[in-house]
């Protein structure tokens, strides 16, 4: 189906963060956009302000009339929606069209330039920053991010440029649908081994993704990864890290809330970048996204007032109370590496004060794959609280529970396991000076609650 010809589009899966972005591009471009989801959520109902029909039950007399022809309706679907769906069944059976969300986006990098961000963790915060960046300077840009922009308020940027910033995802090969003008890899520390069974599948998944880098354009990859790139002729690449390599940092100054470093770059050396959303882990970010906008022709002054302006984004590193008494945050943080980055940031920003993680793991197979990871990483907390295993789109798997992280704690954690409905009383109950929340589960719908206790309201 050629793009002119399709005046509808149906997804099945539609509440997820990216399938959501990909709803929204059809939204404002006038056509038809309906689909299905499991469950009602804050990102489906405003969907649904914006025009999208949403249902919450498998039912194919939901489906809109617009959306059973063939001919002009585009189906796209999430691969966490099972074979036995009772609608994406009924499409098959009637020759749509149907497509991954990955798909999709891989036609927009055939058409725009774009510009991809890969890696096992820290892509959400490189591409929005890169998309803010972008966005705010003389070259505009589209963007499909895998979080929620709080400079924006969504996952989500239209424009008539010819950049588009996308968030590259790994899991189910997604991103080898793909064809970037330029890419970030940020980290290849294995995922996802339910899907690719071995570490050295997962990075040859990355190998392959670099050979789909278009002649003329760049990788930008972080130093010293276990991973081989496999480069068309034309292509240039790059490397970076916090301190060392083409794109770095030097004279960085973390005080008084505030951070600032100089830009260090084969092209421009920019100094005195202030970061507007002040985390440590965001100075390693930012210099993958500035060093992605500049190769693009982003200036020094754009880049310095991209990331002062930058506001972050949802559940990454996100602050809810932020007193000299009390500091409560979220983050989406549910890989070993994320969890360890994320709580040395806090060491470094609260330093001698008691830090409280609460994290809810995600997946049988992750916590399987990695619990002696996990529990090292969350051993940098003072106390340490975890809840049963949120399992997506897994059944649980015999032996696999939370208790696996918690015997291996380090002693001297103070530790406790309780069930997540148990948190909010948990939260009443004790006293904190940081809390902060992990996972990438449904603990994250407490927290307006659990903000709302610690504030006093």
């Amino acid at each position: 189906m050629e793009a002119k010809d399709i005046k509808a589009v149906y997804f099945i899966g539609a509440g997820g963060i990216g399938m959501s972005a990909i709803a929204r591009y059809f939204i404002k471009r006038g056509m038809v956009v309906a689909g299905y989801d499991l469950t009602p959520s804050a990102l489906t109902q405003q969907l649904e302000c914006e025009g999208m029909l949403i249902h919450y039950e498998e039912n194919l007399e939901a489906i809109p009339y617009a959306c059973k022809d063939s001919k002009s309706c585009l189906v796209i679907y999430t691969p966490a929606i099972p074979a036995t769906h009772q609608e994406l069944q009924w499409f098959r059976q009637q020759g749509f069209e149907i497509q991954k969300r990955a798909q999709v986006l891989g036609t927009l990098t055939a058409t725009h330039k774009g510009l991809c961000v890969a890696g096992t963790h820290g892509k959400t915060t490189t591409s929005t920053m890169c998309a803010h960046i972008m966005h705010q300077s003389q070259y505009d840009c589209n963007a499909f991010l895998g979080g929620i922009s709080k400079n924006y308020g969504t996952n989500y940027i239209l424009s008539d440029s010819d950049f588009v910033v996308i968030e590259a995802d790994e899991f189910d090969r997604s991103f080898h649908w793909l064809r970037p003008w330029m890419t970030v890899i940020t980290a290849t520390d294995p995922d996802h081994l339910d899907i690719y069974g071995t570490k050295e599948a997962y990075l040859d998944s990355f190998r392959h993704y670099t050979t789909l880098i278009q002649p003329g354009g760049a990788l930008i990859i972080h130093r010293g990864l276990e991973m081989q790139e496999q480069l068309q002729e034309g292509v240039r690449r790059y490397d970076y890290s916090l301190t060392e390599g083409d794109f770095h940092a030097e004279n960085i100054c973390i005080e008084n809330g505030t951070i600032i470093f100089d830009f260090v770059s084969p092209i421009e050396s920019v100094p005195q970048v202030e970061l507007g959303h002040p985390v440590p882990i965001n100075v390693e970010n930012a210099v993958a996204a500035m060093a992605m906008a500049q190769l693009n022709g982003c200036t020094a002054d754009e880049l310095r007032i991209g990331m002062k302006t930058y506001n972050g984004v949802e559940r990454r590193f996100d602050f809810k109370i932020k007193t000299d008494s009390l500091v409560l945050l979220s983050d989406y943080a549910h890989h070993p590496k994320e969890i360890y980055q994320s709580l040395s940031s806090l060491r470094q920003l609260y330093s001698g004060r008691r830090i409280t993680a609460i994290f809810q793991p995600h997946l049988y197979t992750r916590t399987r794959d990695f619990y002696p990871e996990f529990a090292e990483a969350l051993s940098l907390a003072d106390e340490v609280v975890l809840t049963e295993i949120y399992p997506a789109r897994e059944q649980p798997i015999e032996g696999v529970t939370s208790q696996l992280i918690y015997d291996k704690l380090v002693s001297g954690v103070k530790k406790e396991m309780i069930r997540k409905d148990e948190v909010v009383d948990f939260v009443k109950e004790h006293d904190f000076e940081v809390l902060v929340i992990l996972g990438a589960g449904d603990l994250d719908n407490k927290m307006e609650q659990i903000a709302h206790i610690l504030r006093g309201d």
